[in-house]
């Protein structure tokens, strides 16, 4: 079972599932699926309301559940508040508590970098999605402490790829601004992230779902290496666009935004998973799957970026 089946990683995911010959069901809330989905069975369902993932636990008896359902907007703006505490961790508890009551062989929630981390002297988190992915961990390894839930949390980084969703986000609203021939507005560009690919994400959460002995534990799936956004703005016109003008300090750098290199060795040893696809090799893929959805959407060729 995948919650957030129809997201950006939710996608992918349900696609490299399909390769394995497993039986996925796929939980979206609002946003309806495609036509073509192959044997995917979807299943319509607010995981935020306890009712509704008591009759999915009910019809479905899932084996392993991804939990990727979420209120990804990582800005500190108070209107994000609630749809992070109901998108994000009610969620999470529902999910764990029913998962809990009738059991299953494993459950991988997705944790992010932007949770706080106390020995670097950070005491509270920078945003609402922060805070609710900082509490949905602290529910994961109390359930698996108190009630020996075979849980384990598969901390993400900046995940980038074809078919994201969400046009605000960096690469692809840089990358839709240059194909329209038009200047993207960025920060500072100064800040540090680790970016790593949709598809070597998606490997991650398959290792994660299967691999025995590490029940409890948080795991890394990142590149283990920093690059600040300047340089992938860069990067990302010099595929489009060599000659594109860019304006850095166009807009204010969010405060308190962590820095965080994945600790990929871990995660090798734990699960025998690195990262494969380079950042040139993923820019370039990226761009041509985006300069292809315009050729063949108005709507992208007319998706106006904030």
């Amino acid at each position: 079972m995948v919650t957030g089946a129809s997201g950006f990683i939710g996608s992918h995911l349900c696609h490299r599932l399909l390769q394995d010959q497993a039986e996925v069901h796929a939980v979206y809330r609002t946003q309806a699926p495609g036509e073509e989905k192959g044997q995917v069975r979807w299943w319509q369902a607010d995981v935020s309301e306890m009712s509704a993932v008591r009759h999915l636990f009910r019809e479905i008896q899932p084996d392993v559940i991804f939990h990727l359902a979420s209120h990804v907007k990582g800005a500190p703006n108070l209107e994000h508040v609630l749809p992070t505490f109901h998108s994000n961790l009610e969620s999470t508890v529902n999910l764990l508590t029913m998962a809990a009551e009738t059991g299953c062989r494993r459950v991988v929630l997705t944790g992010s970098l932007a949770e706080p981390d106390p020995k670097n002297g950070e005491l509270f988190p920078s945003a609402p999605y922060a805070a609710a992915k900082w509490a949905s961990s602290g529910y994961a390894r109390m359930f698996h402490a108190l009630y020996r839930l075979p849980v384990v949390i598969a901390r993400v980084f900046m995940v980038y790829g074809p078919a994201q969703q969400d046009l605000t986000k960096l690469i692809p609203y840089v990358t839709l601004s240059l194909l329209r021939g038009e200047t993207p507005k960025i920060t500072s560009g100064d800040r540090l992230v680790d970016w790593v690919y949709v598809s070597d994400v998606v490997e991650g959460f398959v290792a994660l779902g299967q691999a025995p002995g590490i029940d409890g534990e948080t795991l890394d799936l990142g590149s283990g290496e920093l690059v600040s956004i300047r340089e992938i703005v860069q990067q990302v016109a010099a595929v489009v666009d060599p000659k594109a003008s860019l304006r850095f300090g166009a807009l204010p750098d969010r405060p308190m935004e962590p820095t965080r290199l994945a600790k990929t060795a871990e995660t090798s040893a734990r699960i025998a998973w690195k990262p494969q696809v380079s950042l040139r090799e993923g820019l370039e893929r990226t761009v041509d799957w985006y300069r292809t959805a315009m050729e063949h959407s108005p709507e992208m060729r007319k998706a106006v970026q904030v």
